[in-house]
């Protein structure tokens, strides 16, 4: 498989993928779960990690039929695929440990840590801190983007570059 990232119009990354599961092109979306009141009721319900982004195979055959959901902005290539998948593959992972990730944040380069303990044991991402907290970033290079994890300081270990 060729990964490539879709960039897509404002609230139609759920479209996009559906458009992808009809046609059978292998896809991948993040959704975070986010619990919100609405009128004395609590719902939760399932938002795109990454706004604007849909990551998919890219198979020049089923191009077609995502060009004609007329929602995609632009298409980008990666540069070392390999890493894309990595960090994706990091961000599946979190979110099979934790569905209720925080949101993106800017992305900022820090020093490389991996999680050694807790939920998210085995995770590696870059290392942070946002009031006070210790932050592991998982980054999606390729659009600048990253995803932040609550980590007690005792469970992180620097990787050594």
């Amino acid at each position: 498989m060729s990964w490539c990232v879709l960039y897509v119009r404002s609230c139609c990354e759920k479209k996009v993928a559906q458009v992808c599961r009809t046609h059978g092109v292998a896809h991948y979306l993040p959704l975070r779960q986010e619990t919100k009141i609405y009128q004395r009721r609590k719902v939760t319900v399932q938002l795109p990690l990454f706004k604007g982004y849909v990551f998919v195979d890219d198979d020049p055959e089923q191009r077609i039929h995502l060009h004609r959901t007329n929602q995609i902005i632009r298409w980008m290539q990666p540069e070392n695929e390999s890493v894309l998948r990595d960090q994706l593959e990091q961000i599946r992972l979190a979110l099979l440990a934790d569905p209720r990730l925080e949101g993106p944040v800017a992305f900022r380069p820090g020093r490389r840590v991996r999680i050694k303990g807790g939920v998210f044991m085995g995770i590696e991402g870059v290392l942070g801190l946002r009031k006070g907290k210790s932050k592991v970033r998982l980054n999606v290079e390729m659009i600048a983007q990253s995803v932040a994890l609550d980590v007690d300081a005792d469970l992180i270990e620097f990787i050594d570059d």
